[in-house]
């Protein structure tokens, strides 16, 4: 007779608890000085940052889509929590937010202590850089739910802003620059249009992709815009950021812009990353790779015309090259996309 246990149902908690220690010390490494307690024990405790005379909380949650299906084939758990880090952090740097925490949430079949560890590096890896805390995060072993060797994963960021200097767009006007920047690749974004193309034998992982295989320029980690977007929120110039994801920069761009301004972005202005090229050959029409892919623009700004340099010599900086791509115009809240 099989034994009647948890572990025989498919839910080892010794393994679980083994993996706990590998957390925490994972968690220190992006530890910041305002953490008080973190992995261990039911919740996680930090104190407020000085300095802020109205601080307001930001919050945001994300997760890495159907790019997930393609990460978990060849292995990459780590770009994984890379992916759904960064969709979070992003999100949080639009309005000028200090992160402070990041949560994540991991959903197993099966636990598999090297994946789950590797999940849990990428939200380190880029809340280190993020000078954001880890600060607690759930694993759970879900038998039945998800197959084993499947699982999901989810991001949770809070940050801090001062209430006078949230970048909000509501500052904008007519003959501000639309600043773009560099993405990475495709982010995580448009996979499941990609994986439809893949399951269709019109692209294919083994591709040549200006030199590299398709299947690494399709699975690039997601770009991390942060410390830069807070660099960006405090130029006196800066007056709207948006992180590009879903809807590419029609869906995005325009989100935080008066609705009495029109958002228009003159394409060409910038050089399409090869990957894009690929996928449009398929015969994917323009509107649709505009709508779904952000097209090799992560990031954008706008901002005063005379700031611009400044600000896109403070991009090149940080390592991230930044094209002029359009201006603001009188309008109906159009984002209107010129060839």
């Amino acid at each position: 007779m099989d034994k009647l246990t948890y572990k025989e149902s498919g839910v080892d908690v010794a393994a679980a608890d083994k993996l706990i220690g590998d957390y925490a010390a994972l968690a220190r490494s992006a530890n910041t000085e305002h953490i008080l307690s973190g992995i261990g024990g039911f919740a996680g405790f930090l104190t407020l940052p000085g300095g802020y005379e109205e601080p307001v909380l930001v919050a945001c949650t994300d997760g890495v889509g159907t790019k997930l299906r393609l990460l978990i084939n060849r292995g990459l758990s780590r770009t994984a929590g890379k992916d759904a880090a960064a969709m979070c952090l992003n999100d949080l740097a639009t309005c000028g937010a200090q992160p402070l925490f990041m949560l994540d949430y991991l959903a197993v079949g099966q636990l598999e202590p090297e994946v789950a560890r590797e999940v849990v590096a990428g939200f380190a890896d880029y809340c280190r850089q993020a000078g954001c805390a880890l600060l607690g995060g759930e694993t759970a072993e879900m038998p039945g739910f998800y197959p084993p060797g499947d699982f999901d994963v989810a991001g949770f960021a809070v940050g801090v802003a001062d209430a006078k200097k949230i970048v909000d767009g509501s500052r904008c006007q007519a003959g501000d620059l639309v600043l773009g920047l560099a993405s990475s690749g495709v982010h995580s974004n448009g996979f499941s249009l990609v994986r439809m193309l893949l399951d269709r034998d019109l692209i294919q992982m083994d591709m040549d992709c200006a030199g590299v295989p398709l299947a690494q320029a399709l699975l690039e980690p997601t770009r991390l815009y942060l410390p830069l977007g807070q660099n960006l929120a405090a130029l006196p110039g800066v007056k709207a950021m948006a992180h590009i994801t879903g809807g590419g920069l029609p869906g995005n761009v325009g989100r935080t812009i008066s609705k009495d301004l029109d958002t228009v972005i003159q394409v060409g202005s910038w050089p399409l990353p090869a990957v894009f090229e690929i996928i449009a050959q398929t015969g994917v029409p323009r509107q649709e790779m505009l709508a779904t892919f952000n097209m090799g623009i992560g990031y954008t700004v706008v901002c005063d015309r005379d700031q611009a340099d400044t600000v896109i010599e403070l991009c090149r900086q940080a390592g991230i090259e930044t094209w002029k791509i359009g201006s603001l115009t009188s309008g109906s809240g159009k984002v209107i996309i010129n060839d």
